[in-house]
């Protein structure tokens, strides 16, 4: 039977319970437990995918084609595993199933309330991937403790805590110790009153997680310990981090997976072995080069916007032993009269995802600079439509190429199936045949302009088995031009950086030496 534990937050939002959570899951996953994270977020969105991402940031989408909160991301990139549909569950999703339960008469008549009705199935959704074989499953709660639209998820752990046997259910509580300067010391009043708000909706945290920017001493563990009812052993410091993938190190040193699997009944399992971890952290930490990659896009005001993309990023700079600088450049504001003022600097250009007319002509403007100065390019889904029109439109010369992008259309979501051209870079970088890809797009590659944009240099180097959609264009005669019509970052993670992106940043690289050579003098 497998074990639940609940990782919840209280007293400001944008702690990390995410982090957390997949931290602690890359623990126990070490120690040679089956592990599987998923999120219950509390907005009445039935998913992000209608959520802009000014909101909400990315929307992350699974191989089975779900649109998903962007902590999914982070759970993928930690396990190297696959989630799906059922590890992210909104307040919407479960209305929804709520409503239309009813209307099919399956509550007979009865008056449906948030307890037990919604309850209920938030409670056989929290249990849902507990049938699949998994040994733990670890559930973050979104939002925080006190929250109004919470307190549904929080009594279903309530009444989890109740039913389940005590080794099989753990609340891990995640908090903030503030450091007040003027005083020169940290605070645990908001932490005891986290704690005793939740105790207030009857759940009693097992674990609390402090967020701190100073080290906890032990006499403040001791008061957290004696003021919020847990064993001081449970009191875990979490100091900021230079990056996220030391969280699981920071953990690791404070013993919260030891402390996890003794409060449930289970055995140690073996050391957990983080030499790749620690392998990938050097190189992270320690770059013998640095590149420039302009990011351009138009929601680079938020970083989540283009989580993945940046995470991949990391990922393929750590294999190149580089660090990647990324220069956001907003494409409202790219022209052609300062195009070369904004890109000369740089070491390689990357064009976003998006959707919608705002921004699209400085995207243009962009590739084209890439592909006649020789910038290594890389166009992720729009960014390889855009790469498509700018090549119709200034090699082909048809000078009205767009994109019909705004009119209304189907949603291609989830993994398909690439096949890429022999002798093609991108079968070179791949070295398969067939590869599968993650799609999130409604308009593609028109096929009736593709042999014309092929006698004219344009190679389509991958392309759906089943329906013959061009997946991928290159041009041969580049260092580095390539789009995609899927997400490849979505699949990046910390042992399987995305070869893409690994390539990419190793054009970058290369671009950036030759540029330092050139500059020196003869």
């Amino acid at each position: 039977m497998a074990k639940y534990i609940f990782v919840t937050g209280g007293v400001t939002s944008s702690l990390g319970k995410g982090i957390i959570s997949a931290s602690l899951a890359k623990l126990l996953q070490a120690r040679g437990f089956t592990v599987t994270i998923q999120k219950f977020d509390p907005y009445i969105n039935v998913d992000p995918g209608t959520l802009n991402p000014y909101e909400h940031g990315e929307c992350y989408v699974t191989e089975d084609g779900a649109e998903t909160d962007l902590d999914l991301g982070h759970y993928e990139r930690f396990l190297n595993i696959h989630t799906s549909q059922a590890n992210n569950v909104t307040t919407g999703r479960i209305y929804q199933t709520v409503i239309n339960k009813e209307r099919e008469g399956a509550y007979l008549g009865k008056t449906v309330q948030v307890i037990p009705h919604i309850t209920d199935e938030i409670k056989r959704r929290m249990k849902l991937l507990g049938t699949q074989g998994y040994d733990i499953v670890i559930t973050e709660i979104g939002g925080t403790v006190g929250d109004i639209e919470s307190l549904p998820f929080i009594e279903a752990v309530r009444q989890l805590q109740w039913e389940l046997p005590d080794e099989d259910c753990l609340v891990v509580h995640l908090t903030l110790i503030p450091y007040l300067s003027a005083a020169k010391e940290l605070k645990t009043k908001p932490t005891q009153h986290s704690v005793k708000l939740m105790s207030e909706n009857g759940v009693n945290p097992d674990i609390i997680v402090c967020r701190t920017e100073h080290p906890l001493s032990p006499e403040i563990r001791r008061k957290i310990a004696l003021f919020c009812n847990v064993k001081q052993e449970a009191v875990i410091e979490a100091a900021d981090a230079s990056t996220i993938y030391e969280v699981p190190l920071a953990m690791m040193r404070e013993q919260l997976d030891v402390i996890c699997l003794r409060k449930m009944g289970l055995s140690m399992g073996h050391e957990p072995d983080l030499r790749a971890w620690k392998g990938f952290l050097d190189k992270l930490k320690y770059p013998k080069a640095k590149v420039s990659i302009g990011l351009i896009g138009k929601y680079i005001e938020l970083q989540d916007a283009y989580k993945s993309i940046l995470e991949a990023f990391v990922h393929a700079g750590a294999v190149n032993e580089c660090k990647v600088e990324v220069v956001n450049i907003h494409s409202e504001f790219i022209t052609p009269e300062n195009v070369d003022e904004k890109l000369a600097p740089l070491d390689g250009l990357l064009v976003a995802p998006g959707f919608g007319l705002r921004g699209i002509e400085g995207k243009i403007t962009a590739v084209r600079y890439a592909r006649e100065q020789g910038l290594p390019f890389f166009g992720i889904c729009l960014g390889m439509q855009m790469a498509a029109i700018e090549f119709a439109r200034n090699v082909l010369g048809l000078s009205g190429a767009h994109s019909t992008e705004m009119d209304p259309g189907t949603m291609r979501l989830g993994a398909y199936d690439c096949d890429t051209a022999p002798d093609s870079l991108v079968r070179k970088i791949y070295g398969h045949a067939r590869v599968s890809e993650r799609h999130r797009h409604r308009w593609e590659f028109n096929n009736t302009y593709l042999d014309d944009m092929e006698r004219a240099g344009l190679l389509a180097s991958g392309r759906n088995p089943e329906t013959g959609l061009v997946e991928v264009i290159e041009l041969p005669n580049h260092p580095y031009f390539i789009g995609v019509q899927f997400h490849p970052e979505l699949k990046s993670t910390v042992e399987n950086p995305h070869p893409l992106f690994v390539h990419f940043i190793a054009a970058a690289r290369a671009h950036a030496e030759r540029a330092s050579s050139d500059r020196k003098p003869s």
